[in-house]
């Protein structure tokens, strides 16, 4: 005999509570990190990029962080390689809120070993509502925002009905 599923016996997700975007100084917190295809494209835009980004504190995964710093001279946090936890050391910094921007310059045509990695990664960012770049317009459009130098307090959670109150 077949049972059918009630509503009690089948698990319900929990509902994530909101997370109003990151309270940010003028001086941001930027990880720069790109797959090895997406290596040189990342460093042009960083070129591009050098006075705004040398305003802001930086930090990149394994290779991409020893570029920007030898070639273009920035000063730049290493972590591990992506594949060998720097992604992971990434997600921590996120959810420790010691990180305001993500440009992640990923290779969507490319499996890499670790895509879980770069999955959770960019899980969180979203969780966070952390300002996330995965490709130059996006990141072109990041740091040209006058919100990258000044302080930013981050969007208020919509009131609840309850909490709403009539304009007079």
């Amino acid at each position: 005999m077949r049972r059918s599923l009630t509503g009690h016996m089948i698990p319900r997700m929990i509902t994530p509570p909101k997370v109003a975007a990151p309270s940010m100084e003028a001086r941001k917190r930027v990880a720069l990190v790109a797959h090895d295809n997406k290596k040189e494209d990342l460093l042009d835009w960083a070129r591009f990029n050098q006075g705004t980004l040398s305003r802001h504190e930086l930090s990149g995964t394994g290779t991409t962080g020893n570029l920007i710093h030898t070639r273009l001279g920035l000063p730049v946090q290493r972590l591990l390689s992506g594949p060998l936890g720097g992604d992971q050391q990434l997600g921590a910094l996120i959810a420790e809120g010691k990180l305001d921007v993500l440009i992640f310059f990923w290779d969507p045509l490319e499996p890499q070993p670790h895509d879980t990695d770069v999955k959770a990664l960019l899980r969180i960012a979203v969780l966070y509502n952390i300002p996330t770049a995965c490709n130059r317009a996006t990141a072109d459009f990041i740091v040209s925002s006058h919100l990258m130098a000044e302080t930013y307090g981050g969007p208020l959670a919509p009131a609840t009905a309850t909490e709403a109150k009539p304009v007079a």
